[in-house]
């Protein structure tokens, strides 16, 4: 629960968009990762942040959910909305924004190299701790609160929470409310592993052996006595001379592309049929004047 990508289908113009939400444990880390988004071309606007409390000062989760309303308007599972609702109880920050296929990747490795936090190790050091998430979730704790504005959360597409459901009618003025929930499907990216291929030089010693030819000049004096040979230029100057020589090794080097990696996707869709159920309240209404008692089924006005 690091990168969540939320996603959503906008107008064929736009293409699909994703939101990424990803968490710090620092507010420098946090302002690091928005600086360099921005300088992505993200405008620094379409960028969220909410800031959690003094980490030495924090609440106990079951005394104050207000992060947990806060998040309410987060296009997110409450399980993960409870979790970071947590984070941010303990002094965390939570950074979210809406990506494009373009620049997604980018966004999600500035993150990383940012320190963003792996969310599942942490909720599950909380949970060795004894933390639940319903502390957060328990009845009636939250549900349907409004909090903060802004339509940017993470990085899935899960469903946004449904109203409060309150199974009877709330009697306001005379009048009993017909509550009925509606079931909303989204769509969540989980990210299961990335892949980087990531380039550097190595160095590393080589020796090869050569044979190398070198000549040696030597001056060798032998003492003679002979009778000098009539020769006109017996008494004339002469040189003689020879090149001494060696042979060095000489180096040299050719970069040759011996292999090329390549990073490629398949994809594919498929279907999966959800189940869940919805719940909605009904009518019954006992007319002493008629002797009558009518119900009011909503689901079979509908069919």
């Amino acid at each position: 629960m690091s990168d969540y990508a939320y996603e959503t289908d906008t107008a064929p113009t736009t293409g699909r968009s994703q939101y990424v939400t990803a968490f710090f444990d620092s507010r420098a880390d946090a302002d690091a990762a928005i600086d360099r988004i921005v300088a992505e071309g993200v405008a620094r606007d379409d960028i969220r942040m909410v800031e959690g409390n003094d980490a030495a000062d924090a609440p106990a989760a079951h005394e104050d959910k207000g992060f947990f309303e806060a998040l309410g308007d987060f296009f997110m599972p409450d399980e993960d909305r409870a979790t970071y609702a947590e984070g941010l109880n303990r002094g965390g920050y939570l950074v979210s924004l809406t990506t494009t296929a373009s620049n997604r990747d980018r966004i999600l490795d500035i993150l990383d190299d940012e320190g963003t936090v792996d969310m599942d190790e942490r909720e599950e050091s909380w949970r060795a701790e004894g933390w639940t998430a319903d502390s957060y979730m328990e009845p009636g704790a939250m549900a349907g609160s409004t909090g903060m504005t802004g339509s940017e959360p993470r990085a899935t597409g899960m469903a946004e929470a449904a109203p409060a459901f309150t199974p009877k009618g709330d009697v306001v003025d005379g009048t009993i409310e017909v509550v009925e929930e509606k079931l909303r499907v989204g769509k969540r990216e989980v990210d299961h592993g990335r892949v980087r291929v990531r380039s550097y030089v190595v160095e590393t010693p080589v020796e090869e052996t050569v044979t190398l030819h070198d000549e040696t000049i030597h001056v060798e004096r032998n003492a003679v006595d002979r009778p000098l040979d009539d020769s006109a230029d017996a008494f004339t100057d002469r040189t003689i001379e020879a090149t001494e020589t060696a042979e060095e090794a000489v180096m040299s080097k050719e970069a040759r592309v011996v292999e090329e990696i390549t990073l490629n996707k398949d994809v594919a869709d498929r279907s999966e049929t959800v189940h869940d159920t919805v719940r909605h309240t009904e009518v019954e209404i006992d007319d002493d004047r008629t002797d009558r008692t009518e119900t009011t089924d909503r689901t079979k006005q509908k069919m």
